[in-house]
């Protein structure tokens, strides 16, 4: 391998040590945790209102703080929930996730994630409907309508609930909620005509989260905030950006707006949660991202087609509200069996979709059959591997020869003095005359930086492997390596350095330590640099990379010690069978004919 190629793995290498010390230095800032007091809803929003097809005026809704906490419940009871909705505009704003907990800990709460207003982080999905002619603005059920009950006693996947709301001028709304065993809910919002004259109106469905959630990542690799789909273009929101929105004068308020002709859905994610209203897919309808600055409020909109309702007729409209994790399974069913234009893209998958996409779905296909995630990793690696053998071949059996020809190279660099436009020549001439590549051996490190970095992100992201255990120690393959050198590993009766601290950092577990041995190893396969400087820094990065990666998911640190031991068994087998004989302390033997040195090179000095 030429400098120039030691200079690009060089400059590759560096630039990522830079970045990874960049961010353990200067960590992005965690947001500032405050509680939100209970608030009246007419104090801090608008709903969404139509006077026609092209324009939309905002009214502010009845206020009704006193009914916040009396407005009576229905309990939700499902294999994947537990919580209530209210009759105050038929909310879903009482949910929790009875399979996931907070934290790893026994004992620790399961995860709460649509809240009632009242409580800090305040986070809901309500349903109604917007006036536009014929009926007036206070007639239509809206977010702090208070509706009755006709039928159901509680919301179960077998046990659907319908609510009745009469206006008193001739019309009924109804709204029947059912859920699956899953996490979606549907809503059919209907209105009987029983008056004297049509009214146009439309269904609505709408999300509010007050202030952003306590736990916000602000990590770079994962996205949190709005997401939408809309007619084939996803778009990601991050909070700070929606703060930023300009004021949009047909809104009232800071808004983006998007009008979808067929397909569409929007909502919030969070790291590993979502909520999503999914209009039916076929129609139009408008979707808004809205942030409302008097009280730190955001709100997503879908606001559904117009609805002439002749006197006699009823009409009746379904929007569905996912709220739950983001389970690749059941968010895929959704997608193809269920026809939710891409929902798959609602999980974070970034820019190297082509690759994270295959590489989750053959570790979840690997899960089934194994039925663990710490060893679908390593198989995983496997397969990886001997998808890019062919590719990565011709390397090792180029790194073998260039290892071979190590001590000419030296000789050469010896005779050759300051002159490098002779060294370049010498060397030229000896990869010429050896037929070897100096590039090739380029390509084993080019293949995986788009693998790890997307098995990085497949790690991070995916709810699969939040809390999936491996052996032992390893509980959590979306953690760091718990145990550490600090206490000999638990040996000793003291607890290790809390994760993100200094020591933490320094004080690194079994599975780093093993990935610098590892990574040692394979480098002693490979030639090493004849510039003394580059020779002293790859010396160190095995070590460098065993503290840096100490702190990453030890899912991602299983892999590549995985990665290095098949690399270095690939490598050293395939040396072998070239008639290299790798002496991994000390220098390196072979039986195979050498090509006769360069005229001008001295002789090649014997091994002792």
């Amino acid at each position: 391998m030429d400098d120039q190629n030691k200079n690009l793995i060089l400059a590759t290498v560096l630039s990522f040590l830079v970045v990874m010390v960049w961010f353990w230095l200067f960590p992005p800032e965690e947001p500032e945790l405050t509680d939100l007091p209970p608030v009246a809803e007419a104090a801090d929003v608008t709903t969404p209102s139509v006077a026609a097809e092209t324009t939309s005026t905002p009214t502010t809704t009845p206020a009704a703080s006193e009914t916040v906490a009396e407005a009576a419940r229905i309990a939700i009871e499902t294999p994947e929930f537990k919580g209530s909705l209210s009759l105050q505009g038929a909310r879903i704003d009482d949910l929790s996730l009875t399979q996931y907990r907070e934290e790893l800990a026994d004992g620790s709460p399961i995860v709460h994630l649509l809240k009632p207003v009242g409580e800090a982080e305040a986070y809901f999905a309500t349903f109604g409907w917007a006036s536009a002619e014929g009926i007036a603005a206070d007639q239509v059920p809206g977010p702090d309508t208070i509706w009755s009950v006709e039928s159901g006693d509680a919301l179960t996947p077998e046990t659907p609930v319908t609510l009745v709301w009469d206006n008193g001028a001739g019309h009924i709304f109804r709204t029947e909620i059912s859920v699956d065993e899953d996490f979606m809910f549907d809503y059919v919002q209907s209105v009987e005509n029983t008056g004297t004259s049509n009214i146009t109106l439309r269904p609505y469905g709408l999300l509010r989260r007050h202030g952003t959630p306590a736990d916000l990542k602000n990590f770079f690799i994962l996205h949190e905030g709005l997401v939408r789909m809309t007619d084939g273009e996803l778009e990601e929101t991050d909070y700070k950006k929606i703060v930023d929105y300009d004021l949009d004068p047909r809104e009232g308020t800071q808004a983006v707006r998007l009008e979808a002709t067929e397909n569409g859905w929007i909502g919030y994610t969070d790291h590993y949660w979502m909520t999503t209203l999914i209009p039916e897919q076929g129609t139009a309808f408008r979707s808004t991202s809205k942030y409302f600055d008097s009280r730190d409020l955001y709100q997503a909109e879908a606001v559904m087609a117009l609805q002439t309702v002749a006197p006699g007729e009823t009409t009746e409209v379904t929007t569905r509200l996912y709220a739950g994790a983001k389970e690749w399974d059941a968010i895929r069913n959704y997608e193809n069996e269920e026809g939710v234009t891409g929902f798959l893209d609602s999980i974070d998958w970034g820019w190297f979709f082509f690759l994270t996409k295959p590489i989750f779905w053959l570790l979840h296909n690997l899960n089934v059959i194994i039925g663990n995630m710490g060893w679908s990793i390593i198989a995983l690696t496997f397969i990886l591997k001997a998808l890019v053998l062919p590719l990565a071949y011709k390397s090792y059996v180029s790194m073998a020869k260039m290892k071979e020809l190590q001590p000419e190279m030296e000789a050469l660099k010896e005779k050759s003095g300051e002159d490098k436009q002779a060294l370049q020549q010498g060397m030229m001439k000896l990869y010429k005359d050896n037929k070897v590549n100096p590039a090739a051996g380029c390509m084993p490190i080019l293949l995986q930086i788009p693998i790890f970095f997307s098995l990085y992100k497949v790690i991070f992201v995916t709810i699969e492997l939040r809390h999936a255990p491996w052996i032992g120690w390893i509980k959590d393959l979306s953690a760091p390596d718990p145990s550490s050198i600090i206490n000999l590993f638990g040996l000793l009766p003291w607890s290790a350095p809390e994760p993100g601290s200094f020591i933490a950092l320094i004080a690194i577990g079994i599975m780093p330590i093993v990935l610098g041995v590892s990574m040692w190893l394979q480098q002693k396969l490979n030639p090493a640099p004849t510039d003394p400087t580059q020779k002293m820094i790859f010396a160190y990065m095995p070590w460098v990379f065993m503290f840096m990666l100490g702190g990453f998911a030890s899912g991602l640190v299983l892999y590549w010690i995985t990665n290095n031991v098949i690399t270095f068994i690939q490598q050293y087998t395939i040396m072998r069978s070239h008639g290299s004989k790798p002496d991994l302390f000390g220098n390196i033997t072979s039986s195979f004919k050498k090509a006769p040195p360069a005229k001008d090179a001295p002789a090649k000095p014997k091994n002792k």
